[in-house]
């Protein structure tokens, strides 16, 4: 039997027993015990309860076109704003990363200055720009005669999502730009590669496990956000919307909770593939 080799050797985690490190862990674990543990537990047994003789809350949202197409859209709608703030942050982030010029700093504080908005007042931007009062109802009347309003349907959500996913990903490939090795790009140029060459070859497969990180995050965030949405107007057909009007207007708790475990399981199901995919390709999450 071969003895294993140095490098497998040193891989290997050391498990010893540290007190310390238990007693330092233990304001974390009752902390994760008693905010999340236990509710979330009592949530996944709520959701199974039956009311009303109509089954468990689970059933009652597997076997529902209304709430099954919620959450269809929600995950469509998450994926879109996912796709799009990582095109257009991944564009700017580069360009940003690897550009030197007068404000770049304060052009880079505008662009992630959106992070630093609740929910509520980006639902509030949206509607000052395409409401019934916003910038684009008054142009349309000016153009057209017709007033132009899209912020309360599905359209203006995907703008108040895009709004807090785009800085994310731009902070994102940003440091991973910053962190690749340039040489590399040099020496592709040198062999005769083209500029599009480049990108694909080399800047893309660099920057993959950033950006599939990132947006894993920014489809999660668009997943369970709620204030956006609610701002918008609770007629929307998304899933966090949905848990709301559930839970506030028909005091059904057991399928809000269902709602909420179904919900979050899509979202950490999703997480947990990425992570995956991840640590296989060597980058982070």
């Amino acid at each position: 039997m071969r003895a294993p080799c140095a490098a497998q050797v040193a891989r290997r985690p050391s498990w010893r027993w540290r007190p310390g490190a238990a007693i330092a862990l233990l304001p974390a674990a009752v902390v994760l015990l008693a905010f999340w543990l236990l509710p979330l537990g009592h949530l996944i047994v709520l959701g199974g309860n039956d009311r009303d003789g109509a089954g468990s809350g689970y059933w009652e949202v597997l076997s529902s076109v209304q709430y099954l197409g919620s959450l269809a859209q929600t995950c469509a709608l998450a994926l879109m704003v996912t796709l799009s703030a990582l095109l257009v942050g991944s564009i700017s982030g580069v360009f940003l990363a690897r550009q030197r010029f007068v404000g770049r700093s304060a052009l880079v504080a505008l662009l992630t200055f959106p992070l630093a908005f609740p929910g509520v007042v980006v639902g509030f931007l949206v509607i000052l720009l395409a409401g019934r009062q916003g910038l684009f109802a008054s142009l349309g009347m000016n153009l057209v005669g017709e007033r132009w309003v899209f912020a309360y349907s599905l359209t203006g959500l995907f703008l108040g999502y895009l709004y807090f996913s785009i800085p994310r990903v731009i902070l994102t490939v940003m440091a991973a730009s910053e962190s690749l090795d340039v040489s590399l790009e040099e020496a592709a140029h040198s062999l005769g590669a083209g500029h599009w060459r480049v990108i694909w070859d080399v800047l893309v497969p660099g920057l993959t496990p950033a950006l599939v990180s990132c947006g894993a995050i920014c489809f999660a965030t668009a997943m369970g956000a709620f204030g956006t949405a609610f701002t918008l107007g609770t007629r929307l057909n998304v899933t966090p919307v949905a848990i709301y009007n559930v839970f506030t207007n028909y005091a059904n708790f057991t399928v809000a909770a269902a709602l909420s475990v179904i919900l979050g399981v899509l979202t950490w199901g999703v997480l947990l593939m990425v992570r995956k995919w991840v640590r296989q390709s060597g980058g982070l999450l």
